[in-house]
């Protein structure tokens, strides 16, 4: 008997569009954050500010995005279905860790972003030093999460 082989194609055709398009969302705030961090370093102001509200945004269109998806589905949940210590170990902790500081997220971001075109340079600096990697964070483990319900480990 031929063992069946899953294709990245046959992945692919099960993951709902949805939650491709959520993670690509994800996945380009995570970026957005990253290139506006170095904007910043180099002390190009103008562009660090257009790069994190263009991060801000894409982060406003996945929390819409994924919002419209789970209600659509009734809040079904996607189980893990990789073993059992990995879920214990890494998934769940995973996942606990990345709800709790994106519930945090939108708060932190809004004052950060307030502070920023107001011009309050120092308050600015202080709350960006804890907003930055918090909302980097959930962007990087929002894609992670994804790769193992989807692609590591995917739905029968």
């Amino acid at each position: 008997m031929i063992a069946s082989v899953t294709t990245p194609a046959l992945l692919a055709a099960a993951v709902p569009p949805q939650a491709t398009l959520n993670a690509a969302l994800n996945a380009l705030a995570g970026v957005l954050l990253v290139i506006g961090y170095v904007l910043i370093r180099r002390r190009r102001e103008t562009a660090h500010k257009w790069t994190m509200l263009a991060a801000f945004v894409v982060s406003v269109l996945f929390l819409t995005s994924y919002l419209t998806y789970h209600y659509q589905s009734n809040w079904t949940e996607t189980k893990f279905q990789g073993p059992l210590p990995l879920r214990n170990w890494l998934y769940y902790p995973l996942l606990v860790s990345h709800v709790i500081l994106a519930a945090m997220v939108p708060v932190l971001a809004l004052r950060t972003i307030y502070l920023g075109l107001r011009d309050r340079r120092e308050a600015h600096r202080r709350l960006a030093r804890w907003t930055f990697p918090i909302w980097l964070y959930v962007s990087v483990t929002g894609v992670l999460v994804y790769l193992m319900l989807y692609y590591l480990y995917p739905q029968p």
